[in-house]
């Protein structure tokens, strides 16, 4: 362990972000092959509003305006979970 403590005082800031960079490349290329192994999870209006806790209503509403997208067979309806996940976004607080 002071091994590697030693090794990071001695190095400088700009040696470290290669190594950085490579480490951020793998970790997106890990969750690109993760989204394409799981097979995707249709879920219907009811669903998707007991997954963000709100009414079907509600999510109605978002699809009319844009913010989720909805796709069809038949006279069916569904939501892609990845997709109303993806739909949420980040607050500053």
């Amino acid at each position: 362990m002071s091994n590697i403590i030693t090794q990071l005082h001695s190095l400088k800031p700009d040696d470290l972000l290669k190594p950085l960079e490579l480490l951020k490349k793998e970790i997106e290329e890990l969750k690109q092959s993760l989204n394409q192994t799981k097979p995707t999870e249709y879920l219907s209006r009811k669903e998707v509003a007991l997954l963000l806790k709100t009414n079907p209503q509600t999510v109605s509403n978002w699809t009319k305006e844009g913010k989720l997208k909805i796709y069809g067979l038949g006279g069916r309806r569904y939501y892609i979970r990845r997709e109303v996940e993806q739909a949420l976004i980040e607050l500053n607080q």
